[in-house]
């Protein structure tokens, strides 16, 4: 019975408007029903026919019920397995006041300076870590894992190499095997002869260019690689070390010994396993790498009035400049997770970082007597905290592996006679002793001696001790009680702006509702504390929770089968190419590594075609932004012979549904190449429409856009591919965990499913909107977009539309002819938006000088309309200058954004009001944002970049009026 449903459905708290707020709407359209809208906006031949097929939508309490379910499937054992994934403890402060805060996870990235100083400060302090640690000058703000960061060095040094015949690259086997497979994978793609050995044997011949190493290695040993290094460089070699950030507090910073590049993953430093993820991993390098680091810098500069003020620096979102050129396509950082490791070393300091490694380093000690008691062989000569193991047979692995999991215990079974048990920060003597105790039963021995050193307890080889400080600034020496880091994080806080304030308009980049009931699974034990090398029978409950994800994406992309692995979408781009490269191989074709794609894809679009080892050809684009279907079929037809795939964004990159669509996918597939369709605008058609019906051979999903994973201020992302079935064998495997694909690519990413931990997030998304709930939010997400393009039309050109005059679920607005007409550059306008309290809209892309907005279909009519009035209100400023009521180069715009301690200067100057500057609607008196700093002088900063917690006076020029 109707009467019985449930009142509250999730469905009416994501999305925005309400019943009669979408009336007035379509009022304004001059439309009858959203029906109405969706005809005159999607081409009749893409709409799907039947309906989507969802399990039915539940509701916050409902379905926090059944993931409480899925949890307890999940068996939490203590792992010990290491690998680059240790258990850690998270600081309860930390947790919820950085976590689990949305002023902190629902932050963009920081691409508008002036309301980011929070955040980027943070970012400022794990870089310092990083920095300090590893002992080289510069690094960057976190990348995806591990094993990306080392690959990402990898090709970095390939692009840098002078001898353009050197084609190999040394992989130490002591390294990880999943960084081992990642690194695999690109050199692969890249046509790198990948050459994995003995380090202490390998012959560097002129032939290499690079050289990986674990440190300490990937069994526990700490290896001293001063002789491998200096032999290296005399040759001409990069030399790049992965190292464990924790042990650096004891050991010998890699750029003490000659690295050229440090790469590791930061996880340890309070970050949960979460069965692989997210976490941030880090990459440090030499000053005269600078230019060339993949990622995004976090630098210092000044504002307008001369004062400190952070900013991304140098090649941040090359690929979207560089394009097919790019030698990253990194476009998703984990800042997030960088900021909570940053802000862990915050607070606790270097003595207490010291002190966290020295007690683990003491423990695994402790052990290692303990179990030689037994007559167990230990053949780590020096370690931090891991011990390799050499048992007697395979039957003593046997009765220790049977009766350590009796107990939820797991170790590291590196082979039949080998054992590997890494300690982490949450060891006690009761796990010690526990321990002790399965080898005691397994071997039927008793250790008598009692857990004490009579030595010293950090035991490490004189030469690699370190003997340099670290975290020194007072940002790790200030902030060490409970009450200091919370007003410091608060602090922080007010500075950034986020979707707690308002909408956050950003065209391609989709800022919607991050639901609290989404978040919340995140931080269970049962899913956050799972080490992602765990037996496959103890994380049963993630299982059940990937097989149902997993459905019903393929379900919603019209696909055959999904893989998890890719854990952002540039990764999924790349993954989805060698898929495609892969099933041409199998058939014979291997020789097919053209790509067609269009002028306006994104940047990331072409830089993965590169990384694939692919071929990129530009396809044309007309003037009403759509593809040139004359331009394209000839070039399609013109490489025919070697032709792989097309990439296309649908709708396209400037908020279209092209209505040729069906028409290119049939050139392609005549030709005999395959689709790769981009899915960073599949918020625009779920239930309506489906890249499968389209004519889709692949495509990515970003989950963090479409299903509601938190942007956390530039990551985590997840871009999970959907493939056909023909290409469904040649998903993505892992050599750590069998997926069960054979013909499978090696991995893409360090984890088998990627970031696990955050598909809880997406997997929540669908299960609460349910089919009828995310065909809604599409259809709202349109509504809402035109409903701006009505509005703000008027006062606006708006560059792109359908055949129909509508537009998808994003639009852009062209503000070119303010630069003749009053000197007024998009970035004046970006920066004015500050002062009404809203973040920008995506500045100058896809077209320079435009705003392209998005404002998904979790903003109200009340916060749309709110938008508009600041939008018309700044165009109104624009022609008091057009008509020289105002000065054209000292205005309100121009002077953007206006901080509290300009505005109650008493030496204010300017020939317009205070109040004129910092409360230009009514509006704005009662809930005000304050930028913390004036505009950001970037040019400055790339001239002084500086990276990490320096005082402002150490880099500095005099600042001249």
């Amino acid at each position: 019975m109707k009467t019985l449903e449930h009142p509250d459905k999730f469905v009416n708290r994501h999305i925005g408007p309400n019943d009669e707020e979408i009336k007035q709407m379509l009022q304004e359209l001059s439309l009858s029903s959203t029906d109405a809208l969706i005809n005159e906006t999607l081409p009749s031949q893409i709409r799907s026919k039947e309906v989507l097929q969802l399990d039915e939508p539940l509701t916050e309490y409902e379905f926090l019920n059944k993931l409480r379910g899925i949890a307890r499937k999940n068996k939490v054992y203590k792992s010990y397995i290491g690998m680059g994934y240790y258990p850690t403890i998270l600081p309860p402060v930390i947790q919820r006041n950085i976590l689990e805060n949305p002023g902190w996870y629902t932050q963009y990235t920081p691409y508008q300076a002036e309301i980011s100083q929070g955040r980027l400060e943070a970012l400022i302090n794990f870089q310092t870590l990083i920095i300090d640690l590893t002992g080289l000058p510069i690094a960057n703000a976190s990348l995806l894992d591990e094993g990306t960061a080392a690959a990402e060095a990898m090709l970095m040094f390939y692009a840098l190499r002078k001898n353009k015949n050197a084609n190999s690259f040394f992989v130490s086997e002591e390294c990880f095997p999943q960084t081992i497979d990642v690194v695999r994978t690109r050199a692969t793609a890249q046509g790198i002869n990948f050459v994995i050995g003995d380090h202490q044997k390998v012959e560097l011949t002129d032939d290499y260019f690079g050289i990986l190493i674990q440190y300490p290695s990937g069994y526990g040993e700490i290896y001293n690689y001063t002789n491998l290094f200096e032999h290296a460089h005399a040759k001409g070699i990069f030399t790049i070390a992965a190292a464990d950030l924790l042990s650096l507090a004891l050991l010998k910073p890699p750029g003490d010994f000659g690295a050229d590049t440090v790469v590791g993953s930061s996880q340890r430093f309070g970050v949960p396993m979460g069965y692989g993820g997210p976490h941030a991993a880090f990459f440090s390098t030499k000053e005269e790498f600078k230019r060339h680091i993949p990622g995004r810098i976090i630098g210092a500069s000044i504002d307008v009035h001369g004062n400190l003020a952070y900013r991304m620096a140098l090649q941040t979102r090359e690929q979207h400049i560089k394009r097919e050129k790019a030698t990253s396509n990194i476009c998703t950082a984990q800042v997030l997770l960088a900021i909570i490791s940053g802000m862990y070393s915050v607070y606790h300091g270097p003595l207490g970082i010291r002190k966290i490694a020295e007690r683990i380093h003491t423990f695994t000690r402790l052990l290692e007597n303990s179990l030689v008691n037994l007559g167990v062989e230990q053949l780590n000569n020096y370690y931090f905290d891991t011990l390799r193991l050499r048992l007697s047979d395979e039957n003593e692995t046997n009765r220790i592996r049977e009766i350590a999991l009796s107990r939820q215990v797991n170790f590291r079974y590196i082979d039949e006679l080998h054992i590997g048990i890494s300690l982490n920060e949450t060891i006690n003597h009761n796990d010690i002793n526990e321990i002790v105790s399965v080898f005691e039963d397994a071997l039927k021995k008793k250790n008598h001696e009692t857990n004490r050193l009579e030595e010293p307890a950090v035991r490490l080889p004189a030469e690699l001790t370190r003997t340099t400080p670290y975290l020194q600034h007072s940002n790790f020496n200030s902030y060490h009680s409970e009450t200091e880091i919370l007003r410091y994080m608060k602090m922080l806080e007010n500075k950034d702006l986020s979707l707690v304030h308002s909408m956050i308009p950003l065209g391609s980049c989709t800022m919607k509702l991050n639901a609290t009931a989404e978040m919340a699974g995140i931080t269970w034990s049962e899913f956050c504390d799972l080490h992602p090398f765990a037996p496959v029978d103890q994380a049963e409950g993630y299982h059940q929770l990937f097989r149902e994800l997993e459905d019903d994406l393929a379900k919603i992309t019209g696909l055959s089968a999904v893989s998890l692995q890719p854990n952002s979408g540039a990764q999924g781009e790349f993954s989805g190419l060698l898929v495609i490269k892969e099933y041409h191989k199998s058939k014979g074709e291997a020789h097919r590594n053209i790509v067609l794609i269009p002028s306006s894809a994104h940047g990331t679009n072409p830089a993965s075609a590169v990384m694939a080892g692919m071929k990129v050809v530009v396809v044309n684009c007309d003037s009403h932004g759509n593809v040139d279907v004359d331009d394209l079929k000839k070039k399609a037809e013109q490489h025919k012979e070697n032709f792989a795939a097309l990439m296309i964004t649908y709708p396209s990159t400037h908020g279209v549904f092209e209505e040729s669509i069906m028409e290119i996918c049939k050139i392609i597939h005549d030709n005999g190449g395959l689709i790769y369709m981009d899915g960073a605008n599949l918020n625009a058609q779920l239930g309506l429409t489906d890249p499968g019906l389209i004519g889709a051979d692949v495509c990515h999903l970003n989950l963090h856009k479409t299903f509601c994973i938190p942007h956390g201020g530039g990551g985590p992302g997840m871009g999970p591919i959907a493939v056909a079935e023909h290409l469904e064998q040649f998903l993505p495997n892992h050599p750590v965990i069998d997926l069960g694909r054979a013909k499978g690519i090696t991995a893409v990413s360090a984890a088998p499913w990627g970031s696990a931990d955050i598909l809880i997030i997406s997997y929540a998304c669908i299960k609460m909107m349910g089919a009828a709930g995310l065909t809604k939010a599409t259809i709202t997400a349109i509504l809402n977009a035109n409903y701006l393009k009505a509005k703000l039309e008027p006062h606006y050109k708006v560059l792109y539309t359908g055949e129909k005059g509508r537009v998808g679920h994003e639009l852009i607005f062209d503000m070119r002819e303010f630069k003749s007409s009053a000197n007024i550059e998009v970035e004046d306008i970006a920066k004015r938006l500050i002062d009404y309290g809203y973040h920008a809209p995506t500045v100058s892309f896809p077209v320079p000088g435009t705003l392209m907005v998005e404002p998904t279909e979790s903003e109200s009519k009340v916060e749309l309309d709110r938008f508009c009035e600041a939008m018309i209100h700044i165009r109104e400023e624009i022609r008091e200058i057009e008509t020289g009521l105002a000065d054209m180069q000292d205005n309100v715009l121009k002077n953007a954004p206006h901080t509290a301690q300009s505005v109650i200067s008493d030496n204010w100057q300017h020939p317009y009001s205070r109040e004129k500057a910092a409360y230009p609607v009514n509006w704005t008196r009662h809930n005000k944002f304050w930028p913390s700093v004036g505009r950001v002088n970037s040019a400055y900063g790339d001239r002084n970049l500086v990276c990490s917690c320096n005082p402002i006076t150490d880099y500095m020029e005099e600042v001249t009026s």
